[in-house]
């Protein structure tokens, strides 16, 4: 158990969560749009999405290779992206119903199965209930 997916709208807090959990686990951070910044790859097609799921997954496995926990957050929108990436343990931060883009929006599917639901925005609270939740498994 670790690879753990922060994932949810933009705006919905994920990196505010990843930033609080990442030191508790004493993790390695993978913040979608800083893997994006590394890679020069902006594009939001599918294709484009399904290529960074994949980029996310492969620099996740090294990590765990390496023997550490990995914490991804990223907006990962629909069930195939989260099949890609193949996470050991879901934290669906569930604290808005519209992000901020429209696009994003429209193509986002909530998770069908997840570890943790947070439904309010304290990252605080929930980085502790998420690790205490992934230490027990």
């Amino acid at each position: 158990m670790k690879k753990i997916l922060i994932m949810g709208l933009p705006g919905a807090g994920k990196t505010t969560l990843a930033s609080k959990l990442v030191p508790l686990l004493n993790a390695k951070w993978l913040n979608a749009d800083e893997v994006r910044k590394k890679a020069n790859d902006w594009d939001f097609s599918r294709e484009g999405r399904l290529r960074q799921a994949e980029r996310m997954l492969k620099m996740a496995d090294k990590f765990i290779k390496e023997g550490n926990y990995v914490v991804a957050d990223f907006v990962c929108p629909t069930e195939n992206s989260r099949n890609i990436f193949k996470p050991d343990f879901v934290i669906w931060v569930d604290t808005i119903k519209e992000g901020r883009f429209e696009d994003t929006n429209q193509i986002f599917k909530a998770p069908v199965t997840f570890n943790l639901r947070v439904k309010t925005k304290d990252a605080e609270k929930w980085s502790l209930e998420a690790y205490k939740l992934i230490k027990k498994i």
